[in-house]
């Protein structure tokens, strides 16, 4: 992931973020984080692979916003 990538990827989180009001145990985040890790904590990739994947995410929306 190149430094640019992710950088967009976190400007589109914080974007997410201000739009759900930073409630990141609400519905929404609840909700994604299970689709993306499941529902077993114990099984969730180590911390790095979730802010990958996370960072992946936002860069994501972004070019999903972009399209529109």
């Amino acid at each position: 992931m190149t430094p640019l990538h992710a950088a967009r990827g976190a400007w589109n989180l914080l974007i997410l973020g201000f739009k759900t009001g930073f409630r990141l145990r609400g519905g929404y985040w609840s909700w994604r984080n299970e689709t993306a890790f499941g529902r077993d904590r114990s099984k969730w990739p180590p911390l790095g692979e979730r802010v990958r994947a996370a960072l992946e995410y936002g860069a994501w929306v972004g070019s999903m916003r972009r399209m529109r």
